[in-house]
């Protein structure tokens, strides 16, 4: 059974943001109902409070559900709610105007008025703000703000309300509802900045994937092009030295035999510098990389990699680049630190992130069985899994003594 909390961990920053801004916008509705309805219910001498008070509920859930709606829209999960919000903007005006005919008419007396007064600018604040996370536009935002404020003002004065107050009421309703759109648009453009930024990072690990397969397409073709080209011609010159009878095409053939061997030579060199890795190259790429993409990463024990063997340079410096790979494509990491120490006739490297699914891989050679798989071949051991609070630790030991007996043998 998962741990309390561990749903959370396991989530990308980008969902954990939307579900950040989600539940806000849900916890809107209990604010609603908190400020502008329980009020309601102490209003003695309001008549129909309880009612109010109900009416104040159903909008705050409309508004919530309009919100979820736009936001769903926004990810691209769900078409635009036009509907919906035109209903949450016809909803909050007619009850908006309610309140406006009930405070014209003196019901409750003056205490009465400014709560209603309270109520009708807070029931446009959130019904504004909820409507506006569906509008893309920002011309339109601002042509609703002026819109509900500028008829609150044109209302009140229809209602031989004076200048001053009906002034007051309109400013009311703009702030009020300046602050919640502001905060609506301000939350869908951090929303899309996280998942742009997400997108951004997940390309450039491909980039680098792709990079690298460009340099071993150099490589190789720098390796093989030159050597086919003249075992192309002198294979050629071999065929008509032999049609005419003579002995130099033997020469021709020993000679194209010699550059093919050579070539497997050089194509074997070109393989094994791709698939070995440089643990000292591997640790300080580790470290710029992380950096880069704005996790605090943290190495020590560089300076015991330089004496290792070969193999075990290799197995490890394999060990880091996987780990690596995954902090950037499936961790939520913000610090990674990376140690390797020689103690007791082994080599020891740890990596552990606090992203509690930052080390782990898919199956395969490029996961973490392939990671077992090349410690297999110096006898090393991987571990991996979480160890604390959303830490994740990768430990893998390779015993040095093995390594040298194979060497000396």
């Amino acid at each position: 059974m998962s741990r309390p909390g561990q749903w959370w961990r396991r989530k990308s920053t980008p969902a954990k943001v939307e579900t950040y801004t989600r539940w806000s916008f849900h916890f809107f509705a209990l604010i609603e109902v908190g400020v502008l309805g329980l009020p309601l219910l102490g209003q003695g001498r309001l008549p129909h409070a309880v009612w109010l008070f109900l009416l104040v509920c159903g909008h705050a859930l409309f508004a919530a559900l309009v919100a979820s709606r736009a936001l769903d829209w926004t990810r691209g999960l769900r078409p635009q709610p036009l509907r919906l919000m035109w209903a949450l903007g016809a909803v909050s005006a007619l009850l908006a105007g309610t309140l406006l005919a009930l405070v014209d008419r003196g019901v409750g007396g003056d205490d009465t008025a400014t709560a209603l007064g309270t109520l009708f600018v807070g029931l446009l604040g959130f019904g504004g703000g909820s409507i506006t996370l569906g509008i893309r536009s920002r011309r339109r935002v601002l042509g609703l703000v002026l819109g509900f404020s500028t008829g609150t003002g044109l209302v009140l004065f229809a209602l031989d309300d004076p200048v001053v107050a009906a002034l007051a009421m309109a400013l009311a309703t703009l702030f009020a509802m300046g602050f919640f759109t502001f905060t609506s648009v301000f939350s869908v453009w951090l929303l899309n900045a996280v998942y742009e930024l997400d997108a951004a990072r997940e390309t450039r690990a491909r980039l680098a994937v792709a990079e690298e397969r460009l340099r071993f397409g150099r490589d190789m073709h720098d390796v093989m092009g030159r050597n086919l080209a003249v075992i192309a011609l002198k294979s050629e010159l071999a065929v008509q030295l032999a049609r005419r009878g003579r002995a130099e095409a033997v020469d021709q053939m020993i000679e194209v035999q010699r550059i093919a061997q050579e070539s497997q030579r050089e194509v074997r060199d070109v393989v094994r510098g791709y698939r070995e890795a440089d643990l000292g190259a591997e640790l300080a790429g580790a470290h710029g990389v992380l950096t880069a993409a704005g996790i605090a990463c943290e190495v020590s024990g560089e300076s015991a990699a330089a004496g290792l063997p070969g193999e075990v340079q290799s197995a490890l410096g394999w060990v880091v680049r996987e780990t690596t790979t995954n902090v950037l494509r499936h961790g939520d990491a913000g610090l990674c630190v990376v140690g390797l120490r020689v103690a007791e006739g082994q080599v020891v490297l740890t990596v552990e992130n606090n992203g509690a699914s930052g080390a782990t891989g898919s199956g395969g050679g490029s996961g973490l069985a392939g990671l077992r798989e090349r410690l297999a071949a110096v006898e090393g051991t991987l571990e991996a899994g979480p160890v604390g609070d959303g830490v994740f630790r990768v430990v893998a030991e390779v015993p040095l003594t093995s390594v040298a007996h194979e060497v000396a043998s």
